[in-house]
């Protein structure tokens, strides 16, 4: 059993992989719609995708009331996080471009759920995870500096989307971190990720309602909305909740430092954004970062196996 722990935590780590090129794709995605104000596009993703998380999870949550009732101050806490993080997120990206919106609210994320899981949780951080998190930071950090050397962007414009970055930063791990102590306190993933996503997605239908007409008026603009609110949100929340269960959300966040490097690649291919030399450095320490993350729990399985055998031969 002890062997298997290793195992989840790589699949884990896989799955937030995966989830983190899904999410990469939103910037590209939503850049394809016309005359739509970066608020209806992130009330529209998280919105409609937290309540399609909710749907998915209703038995659960269900089944599950009475304890999130009892967390009920964690389950609106999640949910404020929901409602912050696409409008702050998708009005980064509007301001400063995809690589660099993407990279600050990305790229912080892991800063902020260390603060909370040291200073709320007690838990001691790791000298592995500090140096995955630096490596991603630094590499986010050139990514940023690349995106904005390259566009030529006032210093107000960029100054806002790095505040707005760090908004969704923020945002970004105070959910995950309240899904994750959800599912700590026994709940199942379903009834957290449904409850927290849900009550999101209903504080942001407001905010679609308000701004998001063009998104109907328009073929191409529903079918962006369509795809940011079923493909990234939907399955690929779908995937990090599982995952989260499996793993801190210190860890899950520094693994989702590789959505910058996918949203830059697909900004540089796609939308002809420059990066630069310190862009592509920068992706190479974002590499490096998942690099010490993936080889953390084969590490580990290989000495609980050598441990075991010694066992065994006494």
């Amino acid at each position: 059993m002890k062997g298997l722990a290793g195992g989840g935590q790589s699949a884990a780590v896989l799955m937030l992989l995966a989830a983190s090129v899904l999410w990469g794709t939103t910037g590209a995605a939503a850049a394809q719609a016309r005359d739509v104000s970066p608020l209806a596009i992130g009330a529209a993703s998280l919105g409609i995708g937290g309540l399609l998380q909710a749907v998915l999870g209703a038995r659960s949550m269900k089944a599950a009331r009475i304890p999130l009732v009892i967390n009920r101050r964690l389950v609106f806490l999640g949910a404020l996080g929901i409602l912050v993080y696409p409008l702050a997120f998708y009005s980064s990206m509007h301001l400063g471009g995809v690589a660099l919106g993407t990279v600050i609210s990305l790229g912080t994320a892991p800063l902020f759920s260390g603060l909370l899981e040291r200073f709320i949780d007690g838990i001691k951080l790791t000298s592995r995870w500090y140096l995955a998190a630096a490596l991603g930071i630094a590499g986010s950090t050139l990514l940023g500096f690349a995106r904005a050397a390259g566009d030529g962007g006032t210093a107000g414009t960029v100054i806002a989307s790095c505040l707005l970055g760090l908004a969704a930063g923020a945002s970004y791990a105070v959910y995950s971190w309240a899904a994750g102590r959800l599912m700590a306190n026994g709940i199942p993933r379903k009834a957290a990720v449904g409850a927290v996503f849900g009550l999101g997605g209903l504080l942001l239908m407001p905010v679609l309602l308000a701004t998001g007409a063009p998104l109907v008026q328009d073929p191409l603009n529903f079918a962006v909305a369509a795809y940011l609110a079923l493909v990234p949100m939907f399955l690929g929340y779908i995937l990090f909740g599982i995952a989260l269960s499996r793993v801190p959300a210190s860890t899950a966040t520094t693994v989702t430092l590789s959505e910058p490097a996918v949203a830059a690649a697909l900004a540089v291919f796609l939308l002809g954004e420059r990066v630069g030399l310190m862009g592509w450095v920068g992706m190479v320490l974002i590499a490096a970062a998942l690099a010490v993350l993936l080889l953390r729990p084969r590490a580990m399985a290989r000495s609980r196996r050598q441990a075991a055998a010694l066992l065994s031969a006494d």
